[in-house]
């Protein structure tokens, strides 16, 4: 009998030893979990940690580029205000130089034809009986006033033995003539003139026409 007591007492305590070791690595492996659990919170917290970094950089720097941008905007528009005074300015100073110019042309022009006038008081101031000398003055004037249009690039348009030409001449009337060829011009019955080779009055003429 006290031997198979022995024998359980050692069963016994052999029991809870192997309890106690299985308890233990239990315990170990709880420990090693959270262990691994805290590892693994810890990493996801870090890789949110960056994530919410480099979120925050990226609106950072949204945030600066939107800034440029309204910069460049701004910068633009205020280009834009100037560059349209600018022009303003320029209208402004074109418009004032050409009304100075074409004021200019005038009185030289106006001062050209002076002379004419004087000559024209001349005649007018002759005795009504002196025909000579008022024609003389008529033509003089006429000269005078002739010189000055053509120093301002005026040309007469020549008809004299020329053919019809649309682009110089004006028919307003069709007439026989069999000393001319057809197209011909057969009078002139008002004068016509260019400015600088452009036509500015055709001339009026008689054309023949004997077919």
């Amino acid at each position: 009998m006290p031997l198979e007591n022995e024998e359980i007492k050692d069963t016994g305590a052999q029991a809870e030893n192997n309890a106690g070791a299985d308890d233990a690595a239990a315990s170990q492996a709880e420990a090693q979990e959270a262990a691994e659990d805290a590892g693994a919170a810890k990493v996801e917290a870090v890789a949110e940690a960056e994530e919410a970094a480099e979120e925050t950089a990226a609106e950072q720097d949204f945030a600066a580029e939107a800034e440029a941008l309204k910069m460049q905007l701004a910068e633009g528009a205020e280009r834009m205000k100037r560059l349209q005074a600018d022009f303003e300015n320029f209208r402004r100073r074109t418009r004032q130089e050409k009304e100075e110019l074409s004021n200019m042309v005038v009185q030289d022009f106006i001062k050209e034809l002076l002379p004419m006038l004087d000559n024209f008081d001349r005649a007018m101031a002759a005795e009504a009986t002196d025909a000579a000398k008022f024609q003389q003055g008529v033509e003089m004037i006429y000269n005078q006033l002739t010189e000055i249009l053509k120093n301002r690039g005026m040309e007469l348009i020549n008809t004299k033995d020329a053919k019809f030409d649309p682009n110089f001449h004006q028919a307003v009337m069709r007439v026989e003539n069999p000393d001319l060829e057809d197209e011909a011009i057969a009078m002139e019955l008002q004068k016509g003139y260019m400015v600088k080779g452009k036509v500015i009055r055709p001339s009026m003429v008689q054309v023949v026409a004997n077919s």
